[in-house]
């Protein structure tokens, strides 16, 4: 009876033939990652999302496609960070300008932030594919995002938070109405989602809720909702919070979500001001 061979010794796969004149071996793709510190003071969230993003860039020398999808990893811890330090519950490219128009991070890194938005939301939406980024170029989007966290989560100084603050509260009545107006125009603009015509979640029918939340914010733009239309656009901010989570669709989602932003803010002009 013939013994079975030994197993012989591991092999590590075939760098991807489109990596090949980049780095000799996977040990070369150490020099790409090495400036990516994770900050300490981060939550366990923040910090997985962003060691995945790091460990995805390395083994794209594996698997070039990785890359890309690194760059929209990151983004995640991004957006958890942005939301924290601002407060708010928006979309990422609302918050990233938040943060650049509050001087939470610099105009130079918010922009490179929004080229790195862009893409994962093309990616979302099929209009880019996971090769659009070799390991170079996502390496230094997701370097970007890296320092964007570390500047986001040092601890500000007295003098700072106080300005920071300030500045926020000045802002908020001119740079809201401008946000509430360009949202408007862009979702006028946007195609309604085919697929989900006719659908209802929890019993809200989306397209009649599209309608009725793009009136009256229009109203709220013409010369502002009186009591009755405030009450039915509140009614729409509940509709809207309970079937966005509810929806597969990233496109459709999307859409839903910058609905739901514009409702809130032509909202919350009617507020109440802080005694």
């Amino acid at each position: 009876m013939n013994s079975p061979s030994p197993p012989g010794p591991f092999l590590p796969p075939a760098l991807d033939p489109r990596v090949r004149g980049l780095v000799p071996d996977h040990a070369g793709m150490d020099a790409l990652v090495v400036g990516l510190v994770l900050p300490g003071r981060a939550s366990m969230y923040v910090m997985s999302a962003l060691e995945t993003s790091r460990e995805l860039i390395r083994h794209s020398s594996y698997r070039y496609e990785f890359a890309t999808v690194a760059v929209a990893h990151s983004l995640f811890a991004l957006e958890r960070v942005l939301a924290e330090r601002l407060a708010v519950d928006e979309p990422l490219r609302d918050l990233i300008e938040r943060a650049a128009d509050t001087g939470l991070v610099p105009a130079g890194i918010a922009a490179e932030l929004d080229r790195g938005r862009r893409l994962r939301d093309g990616l979302a939406r099929g209009a880019v594919t996971s090769a659009a980024l070799g390991p170079t170029g996502a390496a230094a989007m997701v370097r970007v995002v890296f320092d964007a966290v570390h500047l986001l989560l040092r601890p500000p100084s007295g003098a700072s938070a106080t300005a920071l603050t300030e500045a926020a509260a000045a802002d908020t009545g001119a740079r809201q109405e401008g946000r509430l107006a360009r949202l408007w125009e862009e979702h006028r603009r946007a195609p309604y989602p085919d697929s989900f015509r006719g659908v209802d979640i929890e019993g809200v029918e989306l397209i009649l809720l599209d309608a009725d939340v793009d009136g009256l914010v229009l109203r709220e733009l013409d010369g502002g909702l009186d009591d009755d239309g405030v009450a039915a656009l509140w009614t729409c901010i509940a509709d809207l919070d309970k079937a966005v989570p509810l929806i597969d669709s990233a496109y459709c989602a999307s859409y839903f979500a910058r609905l739901r932003t514009m409702a809130r803010l032509a909202a919350a002009r009617h507020l109440p001001a802080a005694t």
